[in-house]
């Protein structure tokens, strides 16, 4: 291979950590690039990364059709680490063993580790480790000139690298925060091993950069943006602006999806950021095609096939336009199965598109995290208060009103969630919280209001701390604050009788309900 760059390589076997590895790189201040498992050899040789970095994936090594990766780049001189399937794909590609384990590893567990190994230098006084699994195979006999570096408390082989300590393997998931000592481990690889330095950052030069690729990428051409009211959109919008100037189009959809007097609030926001938007009311247009539907992934293409519909609507009214912007991130796509990953749950940004849509897709910000866009958008100078809003789904209250969509439904739920980011606010928790939202169920049970018999819906309560979106655990919210918020939801909205808390972290839930 060519000369090396400083960067780090990722081959992406399908996993839906490999983003969060890539992630992991460049907060270590270096720059990295994913490529599929099936990318061309020229294109992997092209890229000429300090080091390369095999992710998990969903596949098992044994099946016929499984990602592989070319044996040019095993038997390169390159530094290698492979991460869960990554590291059963080395074993196996290099004539060691894998077969099905007795029982899987799922979530937290334990590591032995050996002072020994390479990937541990920096961490060589530990002798245990709380990491973060999720494998049922197993690597059960190594390749040649390789030696195990870490045992799971079954036996099973959790870490092995080879004797010139190039290639190393862990079965756990360094990149995610539930694995103590992962960025440890991740550092000793990027600068020990690879020899890479901290020369990247996410700011001005990337958005400068950025610019300039939409500059070329769109010409002379129209673009329209679909703005949310989230932080997405809204940074994807300004961003393009830079780009395009006047030949960018906002339409903010009001689709009767979203929280209470949220349209008035984000317009408000959008003529302090001088975006040209229109504002469309479609609520009545959204109920009506979602009437009686109750399958959420329904709802999302549904949802999603609407708004391009109304976009392309639009479009037409100005005359036509040649791209749709829309704030697509990272999250979004690889829940929705995109990238060689399983589906979780479609995006309305990404599975819900109609295939004869006449525009082109601008996703400026596909290959970011939340906090990524965050940074993004105060390099852009976004006021802080509109950036540390909470997340919120593209397709609105419709996936977490649970059940039919009915506007006395959705109008209750309103109320809730506005009572409960009331209070989160009262006690000062808002900003200490990555996201919190109700949800309603269509669970009736009985309750008593002023001596009177109700027969109410139930609201729950979801509130967590995350990072990246892609793991996340439940916020223990204080008790005086759980009374407060259940108290007033039951007395003050009518068609909520009951209120329960949802205490299920990410995995095995996902943030939102549907």
């Amino acid at each position: 291979m060519k000369n090396k760059d400083n960067k780090i390589l990722i081959l992406d076997c399908g996993s839906q950590y490999t983003q969060l590895i890539a992630r992991r790189v460049r907060e270590l201040g270096v720059f990295s690039e994913i490529l599929y498992w099936n990318s061309p050899l020229d294109k992997i040789i092209e890229s000429s990364p300090s080091g390369i970095i095999i992710s998990g994936g969903p596949r098992s090594v044994l099946d016929s059709d499984a990602p592989s990766v070319p044996m040019h780049v095993l038997d390169s001189n390159i530094p290698i680490l492979g991460i869960c399937y990554g590291m059963q794909l080395i074993a196996h590609q290099l004539g060691g063993k894998v077969g099905h384990g007795k029982s899987a590893e799922y979530g937290r567990a334990k590591v032995s580790i050996s002072s020994a190994g390479s990937l541990f230098e920096r961490i060589k006084d530990e002798k245990t480790l709380e990491v973060w699994m999720s494998h049922w195979d197993q690597v059960t006999e190594l390749p040649q000139s390789f030696s195990a570096t870490g045992w799971s408390e079954n036996g099973s082989i959790a870490s092995f690298e080879s004797s010139d300590g190039k290639i190393s393997a862990l079965q756990f998931h360094p990149e995610v925060v539930q694995t103590t000592k992962g960025i440890d481990i991740l550092s000793t690889f990027i600068f020990d091993i690879c020899g890479c330095t901290a020369d990247w950052t996410l700011g001005s030069k990337w958005v400068e950069r950025e610019i300039d690729k939409i500059k070329v990428k769109t010409g002379t051409g129209r673009v329209i943006c679909g703005l949310s009211g989230g932080v997405d959109s809204t940074v994807s919008a300004v961003l393009t602006s830079k780009a395009v100037g006047d030949k960018l189009y906002c339409i903010f959809v009001d689709h009767g999806l979203l929280r209470k007097n949220e349209a008035d609030q984000v317009m408000e926001t959008y003529r302090s950021l001088n975006l040209n938007v229109r504002r469309v009311n479609a609520e009545e247009r959204f109920l009506s095609a979602l009437a009686g539907v109750t399958d959420p992934e329904k709802k999302r293409k549904i949802i999603g096939e609407l708004f391009i519909r109304v976009f392309e609507e639009e479009a037409r009214r100005l005359g036509g336009s040649d791209w749709l912007l829309q704030g697509t991130i990272y999250p979004d796509v690889v829940e929705s199965g995109h990238g060689g990953g399983n589906l979780i749950k479609s995006h309305h940004n990404v599975g819900g598109l109609p295939d004869d849509m006449k525009m082109q897709l601008l996703e400026p910000l596909r290959d970011l995290f939340k906090d990524e866009v965050r940074k993004v958008g105060k390099a852009l100078g976004i006021e802080p208060h509109f950036l540390e809003r909470h997340p919120f789904p593209g397709p609105g209250l419709a996936v977490r009103c649970l059940g039919e969509l009915k506007k006395e439904r959705l109008d209750a739920l309103r109320e809730a969630d506005a009572i409960f980011i009331e209070e989160i606010r009262n006690f000062g928790l808002y900003n200490s919280i990555w996201q919190a939202f109700c949800a309603l169920l269509p669970v009736r049970s009985v309750g008593v209001v002023g001596d009177v018999r109700s027969y109410g819906e139930t609201a729950v309560l979801r509130a967590v701390s995350s990072l990246d979106a892609m793991t996340a655990e439940w916020v223990h919210l204080p008790y005086e604050l759980l009374e407060v918020v259940s108290r007033r939801i039951c007395n003050e909205v009518p068609d909520i009788s009951r209120v329960v808390l949802d205490i299920t972290g990410k995995p095995p839930a996902t943030i939102e309900w549907e």
